[in-house]
């Protein structure tokens, strides 16, 4: 019999991380709310209107978080315990760029 040990973040806790960047990245600068992200381990996707360089977008939204998780087997014991293991977060940053 196969058992299953601790249980996969998604959406709820996820999405918290990313919507609390969302709240705060309008007062910073659209480099320091990416590389917040990126340090967080997600792959940043943006979305962009205008054409200024990115050290002077405003950030107007976070959005789109996900996560793709793949169980793992444990070893010992028959091997039979398995373990989430996030393989892969994403996030879309939209950015104004038309200043």
């Amino acid at each position: 019999m196969k058992k299953i040990i601790g249980s996969t973040l998604i959406g709820t806790g996820l999405a918290a991380a990313a919507l609390s960047m969302a709240t705060t990245a309008n007062a910073e600068s659209a480099l320091i709310t990416i590389g917040q992200l990126e340090a967080q381990g997600f792959d940043v996707k943006l979305d962009r209107v205008g054409s200024a360089p990115l050290n002077q977008c405003e950030v107007v939204n976070v959005r789109n978080p996900r996560e793709r998780t793949e169980f793992v087997r444990v070893p010992g014991d028959d091997d039979r315990d398995l373990v989430p293991v996030v393989v892969k977060r994403t996030v879309t940053v939209s950015l104004d760029c038309s200043r």
